[in-house]
């Protein structure tokens, strides 16, 4: 297998310079997009680092593979075509110089004719094509085309080496990945921040007809090698071709350290001023406000506290009045503030509410910038689920639209997936006005790997009513009115396997939107009221669907379950 990989070194000049337990060189002349790294996950991690024209481009951890690779991975050199590199390796165990001799530049990845097939991957849940994801980064809207970027480790299956990586859709279902943009840096490695179109050219970037892209991220010094000994400080970056290649400022860092590993700024225009208003972490809990004319100067206006770690600010119409909203200001974990917002301090109107009751959220945004005739606001988060055995790991929720609604408890934050997951709906079964005895199942005979389950249920005299997804449970206790999802045995990761929220019917109804992913359940109840996104460990080579009443009968007033087709290429 590696004298074929080698065969295929047509674009490498191989020279060993120095050759030791600890370092070792290769010099490569580029002709493809790609330098295919073989990887293994139980390998001890090595520092790789990239010279070309006698500047460090790149610097990275990988555990390179001693003999034969899980899977490959790929260092992105389109950008350096042409040119001849210099790859240096440092921290090398003996045991991987194999590895590292394999390494090799091609036009292609190993593994790219099996792309998007792989028997985890998510078929409706953005996912990397390799390498670790987590938080959405600089969402933003502009002439047609969602823009997700993300934090991403191309070079491993866990988390580490954090890169912008870069993802287009023009439906924010089909998603087309367009290579990473950010990487780390003598600044840092790239964490979290979010991105705007810069319609006032406040920055001075615009150098055509289009507006500049702009964004906002955090340079986390001393997490990389190259940026030993430095603090976390802001940066910024722009785009003048709508989004596809990007410069970082030379006058970085735009914001100095300020508090230990103040991080993650959302940035937002401020219209009454004509100023970039720009909320971010200090630590702890403690939230700073600033204001800036041309995101390269800030001014901090106030402090709140409030949640740990990327911070959100944006206003929702109270029951759809758009003369009638209130600033909604939340963290990663989802729990969030109402109140008012003056362009420099944010005042809550009442305590933190819980927004979501999943156990694989985190870290959502919102995107920036969508056109007032659209009018919703849309969150992505990153979808905390382990993926064993991929060469990639971790996905996105499926995108929701935020609602803000009056209910018995006060104003409350409602979630639904957006209306363009019409466009996956594939076969469709139906049931109307069925009744729901204890053995009965419905879905008995449907067989599905990704589905979209609306359901409206008279809970009759059911002690309970639930789903059963390929093994993954959804159960709702009538009496006590709780809805639960998962039973503790849905694999492991960061959070609970089990999650409970209270749920009443509504005119003796209960309502259920369920979508349904290799690896994840996300529940919709009672209109968005209750947002349950689930990691779940599905049976998926004995594929069974179960609708259940216990204790006495429930009535299905109506049911549709719509296949869902992939959105990946074929």
């Amino acid at each position: 297998m590696f004298k074929q990989k080698i065969a295929l070194l047509v674009s490498a000049i191989v020279c060993f310079c120095t050759i030791s337990a600890f370092a070792a060189d290769r010099e490569f002349t580029f002709e493809g997009k790609y330098l295919n790294i073989p990887v293994s996950n139980e390998a001890p991690r090595c520092l790789l680092s990239l010279q070309v024209d006698g500047k460090k481009v790149r610097e990275f951890q990988i555990r390179l593979a001693p003999d034969e690779p899980d899977y490959w991975l790929y260092l992105e050199v389109q950008d350096f075509i042409g040119k001849k590199g210099s790859l240096n390796a440092r921290e090398l165990a003996d045991s991987q110089m194999k590895g590292f001799k394999a390494i090799y530049n091609d036009g292609t990845f190993p593994g790219e004719k099996n792309l998007y097939k792989e028997a985890l991957r998510p078929q409706f849940h953005f996912s990397s094509k390799r390498g670790w994801n987590n938080d959405p980064n600089g969402l933003v809207y502009y002439k047609g085309e969602w823009h997700m970027f993300y934090q991403h480790n191309p070079f491993g299956w866990l988390h580490g080496n954090m890169t912008w990586g870069h993802a287009i859709s023009k439906d924010l279902v089909h998603w087309v990945e367009q290579g990473d943009k950010l990487h780390p840096d003598e600044w840092g490695t790239m964490w979290s921040g979010s991105g705007v179109v810069d319609w006032n050219n406040t920055t001075g970037f615009q150098t055509g007809d289009e507006p500049p892209l702009i964004l906002i991220y955090t340079n986390a010094g001393g997490q990389n090698a190259w940026s030993e000994g430095k603090p976390f400080t802001q940066g910024i970056a722009y785009s003048n071709d709508r989004g596809r290649t990007w410069t970082k400022y030379d006058g970085n860092p735009v914001q100095g350290h300020l508090k230990q590993g103040n991080r993650d700024p959302k940035v937002i225009w401020w219209e009454p001023t004509n100023e970039w208003a720009i909320v971010m972490l200090l630590s702890g809990n403690e939230m700073a406000f600033f204001r800036s004319p041309d995101l390269k100067r800030w001014e901090l206006q106030s402090l709140f506290k409030s949640f740990h770690e990327c911070p959100e600010l944006f206003q929702l119409a109270v029951d759809g009045d758009e003369d009638n909203k209130k600033w909604v200001h939340y963290g990663a974990t989802g729990e969030y503030f109402i109140g008012e917002f003056n362009g420099s301090e944010f005042k809550p109107e009442m305590e933190s509410i819980r927004y979501n009751y999943g156990n694989y959220f985190d870290a959502s945004q919102t995107f920036n910038d969508i056109p007032k005739e659209d009018g919703r606001c849309i969150q992505i988060a990153w979808g905390r689920v382990d993926l064993p055995g991929m060469p990639f790991n971790q996905q996105m929720t499926f995108p929701v639209s935020l609602t803000l609604h009056t209910t018995e408890d006060g104003l409350r934050m409602f979630a639904n997936p957006v209306k363009e997951i019409e466009k996956l709906h594939g076969k469709e079964h139906k049931w109307k006005d069925e009744k729901l005895d204890p053995g009965k199942n419905p879905l008995e005979k449907f067989k599905g790997d990704a589905f979209d389950i609306s359901a409206e249920i008279a809970v009759g005299d059911a002690e309970e009513i639930g789903f059963n997804i390929d093994g993954f449970p959804i159960s709702y206790d009538v009496k006590e009115g709780l809805l639960t999802g998962g039973d503790g045995s849905s694999g492991g990761g960061f959070s609970p396997t089990e999650t409970i929220a209270k749920l009443d019917p509504i005119d003796g109804k209960i309502s259920f939107r369920i979508l349904v992913d290799r690896s994840s359940v996300e529940i919709f109840a009672n209109g968005g009221r209750v947002y349950m996104p689930m990691k779940a460990k599905r049976n998926l080579s004995n594929k069974s669907q179960r609708i259940y009443a216990k204790g006495g009968s429930a009535n299905i007033v109506k049911m549709t379950v719509n296949e869902i087709k992939p959105i990946w290429p074929k």
